[in-house]
């Protein structure tokens, strides 16, 4: 075959370190903008990137020449420098270590787009903990509880 065509979407969702409401809804639309521009310059097509004060959703199409890991860690760094050097907080903004990652068909893309952008209604009922094991049962991935999330000591 002498040309490759893909399509792939990947859904990833990250907290805040000690999944703290850190994320004010003053800069939040622009913190999400300036996270989908940076999986734009990884050479990924972001959909959506939306999230609530403790974390956030990413859905972009990705390429197969990219890894998502790649990707996640330079859009957690850069946007975490973006927030301390923009002195949004008067303290240190970090991202919890890690992030989940689901692949979703072409079937999923419109429904998943909606629940992103839903996440404030959506969080009224559900804490982002509960939607993680959620995420994590729904697509069959084993896990460790005592390793999910960094906790506060």
């Amino acid at each position: 075959m002498a040309n490759t065509y893909f399509q792939n979407y990947v859904h990833t969702t990250f907290p805040v370190k000690y999944r703290r409401a850190k994320i004010q809804s003053e800069w939040r639309q622009t913190l999400f903008g300036v996270m989908g521009n940076l999986i734009n310059d990884s050479g990924c097509k972001t959909i959506i990137v939306n999230g609530v004060e403790d974390h956030v959703h990413c859905f972009f199409g990705f390429s197969p020449i990219v890894c998502i890991s790649d990707v996640m860690r330079s859009v957690k760094a850069k946007s975490s420098k973006w927030i301390n050097q923009s002195e949004l907080l008067t303290h240190r903004f970090e991202w919890q270590p890690g992030f989940g990652s689901f692949t979703l068909g072409h079937s999923h893309v419109e429904k998943t787009f909606r629940y992103i952008q839903n996440q404030g209604k959506h969080h009224q009922k559900m804490t982002f903990k509960e939607e993680y094991l959620m995420f994590l049962k729904k697509f069959e991935i084993d896990y460790d509880d005592q390793y999910i999330f960094t906790e506060l000591i």
